[in-house]
């Protein structure tokens, strides 16, 4: 984008906060940013402009190449929630295209000051992630100076397995488990001989004997933040290597909202943005029919010139729901429907069985050879079918069972309430990363992809 360009879209901008906020949009303060199409991607794939070294970024960098050189992924703009937010948008698009996309970080903008999930994450975790995350990276390469490559890559190996194990429900800075317990009889009155007598070599005090036997559970109740418990009761974990346990734990806190309230907070951004571009009369009109043609693109449901798609457009699915929710109820419980829910409530609540048909939503099953098949057009099927993925970060539940007083832990994995099993070969896998870093046995109990139960142990 050229100067002049670039001062129009400035100039845009403006007008379209000044618009947004004469309709009732309220948001922080948001800094726009022009970058080249590399760093976009960058960013897009880390998560973060600046985040933690490791591998498996350059895994997901070159999934995310492969995509866009297919045609299948195209990234508009990435927006950072914060006070103030951050927003990049790709230089070389056009500027009917940024015009969108800056109408579109407003509607983000607007809903992640005002839904009570990122209020109450952003409390939380603060609002200054991109310096939070810069200063994590820059802790993380001084440990690589200090102690290696291969030992600070071991850590995040482990880490980062379990990006997506915390517990939701927990504050980010939480007081420590109550302290072990023991459980022994009041010592009795000994007399001299027997005072002597356990003195002698190989007899060993009777009450010492009975409180390791009889120790309380550890923890008392599970713990789902396996993070959290590992960086805190790790036996033999350094102080750096709790720092990345505990670093990434608040990077999964800050992306939670973002991955819970994905469909809601999409289609607001759409609605949004669809909306301040109706009301934009200072664009001019070949750009508004170029914005308003890139505004399609988003929103629709299938991908080029298909017909179906067995995969759910966020954009498509939570502005076609807000628009139905506003016109027939309006902005107000809208607003408030903003405020109170996450993508559970909002699909639940106002995906309607009429919107669903209108929609031709349906569930599908993969059989052998490749065949797809309809199995159900059931509007809780439907819902249900959307929000799987979701539950619990979308990974298996997992939690701390026991921790033995040799320091082995015991995970048990919640497969009643998951459904499902685990696939073997990783779950071994990240629970040798595990093992390294509480340097103890770690045995989980779980149950493989035909329901057979099973204990894995590293």
């Amino acid at each position: 984008m050229n100067a002049p360009e670039n001062s129009a879209l400035k100039n845009y901008a403006h007008q379209f906060e000044q618009l947004g906020k004469k309709l009732g949009l309220d948001y922080y303060p948001i800094d726009f940013e022009l970058v080249p199409d590399n760093f976009m991607m960058e960013i897009a794939v880390y998560g973060l402009p600046v985040r933690m070294p490791h591998w498996s970024f350059g895994l997901r960098y070159i999934h995310q190449l492969i995509r866009q050189s297919m045609g299948h992924s195209r990234i508009f703009e990435v927006m950072f929630p914060g006070d103030p937010c951050h927003a990049y948008l790709v230089e070389h698009n056009s500027i009917s295209e940024n015009a969108l996309v800056v109408a579109h970080v407003i509607g983000h903008a607007d809903f992640v000051k005002n839904n009570h999930l990122f209020a109450r994450f952003m409390q939380m975790a603060g609002g200054q992630i991109l310096a939070q995350a810069a200063k994590h990276a820059h802790s993380i390469e001084e440990a690589l100076t200090q102690f290696g490559q291969e030992r600070v890559e071991a850590v995040l190996d482990a880490a980062l397995a379990l990006e997506p194990h915390i517990d939701v429900h927990q504050d980010l800075h939480r007081p420590p488990l109550p302290e072990k317990s023991h459980a022994s009889e009041p010592a009795k009155e000994e007399n001299e001989f027997a005072i002597r007598f356990h003195q002698l070599p190989g007899e060993a005090s009777p009450q010492k004997s009975a409180a390791l036997t009889l120790s309380a559970r550890f923890p008392a109740a599970p713990e789902h933040d396996l993070l959290w418990f590992i960086a805190h009761y790790a036996p033999d974990m350094q102080p750096w290597e709790r720092d990345i346990f505990l670093a990434v734990r608040e990077e999964s806190f800050y992306f939670y909202p973002v991955f819970a309230c994905q469909i809601m907070n999409e289609g607001w951004a759409s609605y949004w943005h669809a909306r301040l571009l109706r009301e934009a009369d200072f664009l001019p009109q070949d750009m508004y029919v170029s914005a308003i043609k890139s505004h399609s693109d988003v929103v629709r449901p299938y991908a080029a010139d298909d017909q179906y798609s067995l995969a759910i457009n966020p954009y498509h699915l939570g502005f076609s729901i807000w628009e139905e929710l506003i016109a027939q109820r309006g902005i107000d419980v809208a607003r408030q429907v903003c405020k109170e829910e996450d993508d559970f409530g909002f699909i639940r609540n106002y995906l309607t069985k009429e919107l669903a048909e209108k929609l031709n939503l349906f569930v599908f099953e993969a059989h052998e050879h490749g065949e797809i098949r309809l199995a159900a057009r059931d509007i809780h099927a439907v819902q249900e079918a959307i929000l799987a993925p979701k539950f619990n970060y979308g990974a298996p539940q997992i939690a701390v069972t026991q921790m033995e007083q040799d320091g082995s832990l015991r995970l048990a994995h919640n497969y009643q309430s998951d459904g499902r099993g685990l696939e073997l070969q990783r779950a071994h896998r990240v629970l040798e990363y595990v093992a390294k870093c509480w340097r103890r046995p770690v045995i989980m109990e779980t149950v493989d992809a035909n329901g057979k139960v099973r204990s894995i142990s590293r």
